[in-house]
């Protein structure tokens, strides 16, 4: 345990030109004592670790020291090599650069495990996109992609329905999501979520913005993609569902609220049959997709939306008539 705890003191120190010792110590989940006795170890064992002492200080490296990648396990680099995604990599027009880096790191590793990259490659593959789509990377993303590398303000124009408006936003970070790329980007206003695919514009304005060092973008998405969910569903349909009906039901709407409503229904009737409130788009939507359950599911309200499924039942028995 302390032998890995090293590594990672020598690794964080070979990233920061200096870093203090309560950074240390909240990375490597210690004391601040231990991280001192840390650096004694490895200054005892040949790795120059400097303190500077004062209001300022730190440890750093002296001298250039860099380490070689040598003590990295088989499974850390197998994990290593199926952390990218070649797709998304190719569409930001990285995948030079990515292969580049592949070949580095292998050269670094230790002959035993230089074959990582192929193990991990015959085993494992990431399809991003969903079933039925031809994915089409959008033609502005390579440069959207350098904007957040290099923390550059851009000038977009955004198609917004059937108008387009300009604006000036600061890219923090390019998520793929479904096969849809998507911008977290700060504005005025705070932070926004842009679709890539949307941008009739994007032309760097030649200033960088700085970075708010606390955004977290795993977090940020994860926040936004509930809100969007939750948002989006802005209608009610009471259904009353055979058992079948109950089972199948998330597999035609939205995963999470069909289980929801089945979790928060009551008892079955005499038949057997739960009547749920569920959470749906539109009318429009909840027909299309509720009425891939047939004799499953009943719709009983709104009266509005049950009219739909009633004309929608004459016309296809009549079909079949």
């Amino acid at each position: 345990m302390r032998a890995a705890r090293l590594i990672k003191m020598v690794l964080l120190l070979q990233a920061r030109p200096s870093i203090t010792g309560a950074e240390l110590a909240r990375e490597l989940e210690v004391s601040e004592r231990t991280v001192t006795r840390d650096a004694a170890a490895l200054s005892e064992a040949g790795i120059p670790v400097y303190a500077d002492r004062g209001r300022a200080g730190g440890y750093r490296l002296i001298g250039g020291y860099r380490t070689r990648l040598t003590g990295l396990g088989r499974t850390e680099a197998e994990a290593l090599f199926l952390s990218g995604v070649p797709s998304a990599l190719r569409e930001m027009g990285l995948a030079d650069a990515a292969s580049a880096a592949r070949l580095k790191v292998s050269a670094a590793l230790l002959p035993e495990l230089r074959d990582a990259s192929h193990t991990v490659a015959q085993r494992f593959h990431l399809d991003a996109p969903g079933w039925w789509r031809e994915p089409e990377a959008p033609e502005l993303l390579p440069g959207v992609a350098d904007a957040v590398w290099d923390d550059l303000r851009i000038a977009v124009r955004y198609r917004r329905r059937d108008t387009e408006v300009r604006r000036e936003l600061e890219p923090y970070g390019l998520v793929l999501k479904a096969g849809v790329w998507y911008l977290a980007a700060r504005a005025e206003g705070g932070f926004r979520v842009y679709r890539v695919d949307r941008f009739a514009a994007v032309e760097p304005t030649g200033a960088r913005f700085i970075r708010d060092e606390g955004f977290d973008l795993p977090a940020f998405w994860e926040e936004r993609a509930e809100q969007f969910a939750r948002s989006i569903l802005r209608e009610r349909a009471v259904v009353r569902l055979t058992p079948a009906g109950a089972r199948l039901l998330p597999h035609v709407t939205d995963r999470v609220a069909a289980e929801e409503a089945v979790r928060e229904a009551g008892k079955p009737d005499g038949q057997g049959r739960l009547t749920v409130t569920l959470p749906v788009e539109s009318y429009e939507v909840a027909l299309a997709q509720l009425l891939g359950l047939g004799p499953e599911a009943e719709v009983l309200g709104p009266p509005e939306l049950r009219a739909l499924f009633a004309e929608a039942a004459c016309r296809t028995a009549e079909l079949y008539r």
